[in-house]
């Protein structure tokens, strides 16, 4: 199995990055969380999880080892797919949806398109032992913010607006919106401050 590749990072969008690795350039899909924290070029090394089904092979590429166990965490539950897990972690950071599992929280999890309440439950239930004892660290802060910043900066990156600047103009808004803004309302507000 492949367990990490290290090149030079040719192509990102939010939904996949290529690297290049001595000429040979890999197709890794990835998280908007992974997305948000690669650089917009130079040397990288994303973390691995390769896929195999009859029809595919899919790799999957993860900027830190605890998003890629919670990743296989994700996909050992019963119903949850290479790309439900992936939604989930581009929605919630795994410290985050560690947190959501252990509080036993079904709504965190129904936000995220793909999930219905028995999917957030059965991830809770298959789950919280293992999340227990794993390494991965408990997110903080709300998520539902955080869902909505990740979805607003893919949203904009798309449009073609510089990444740390609308990443800047976002966590503005935030500080001072409420809990309960929308990714349309944050994307408007960013363009108007932009």
């Amino acid at each position: 199995m492949i367990t990490h590749i290290d090149g030079i990072l040719e192509e990102k969008t939010p939904a996949y990055a290529v690297i290049d690795v001595n000429g040979i350039g890999y197709y890794l899909h990835i998280t908007l969380t992974t997305f948000s924290n690669l650089p917009d070029k130079g040397r990288v090394r994303l973390f691995t999880h390769l896929s195999v089904r009859e029809d595919a092979h899919t790799l999957f590429g993860f900027g830190e080892k605890k998003e890629r166990e919670m990743y296989r965490l994700l996909i050992s539950v019963s119903g949850i797919g290479p790309s439900t897990a992936r939604m989930v972690l581009s929605s919630l950071t795994a410290g985050e949806t560690a947190q959501a599992i252990l509080s036993e929280d079904v709504n965190t999890f129904k936000q995220v398109k793909g999930i219905g309440a028995k999917s957030a439950q059965r991830i809770i239930v298959d789950l919280i032992d293992k999340v227990e004892n794993t390494g991965v660290e408990l997110g903080s802060g709300s998520s539902q913010n955080n869902t909505v910043k990740v979805e607003a900066l893919s949203a904009l990156v798309v449009l073609g607006i510089d990444k740390k600047r609308a990443e800047k103009s976002i966590d503005k808004i935030l500080a001072k919106a409420s809990d309960d803004i929308t990714v349309e309302e944050l994307i408007k507000s960013t363009l108007k401050g932009i």
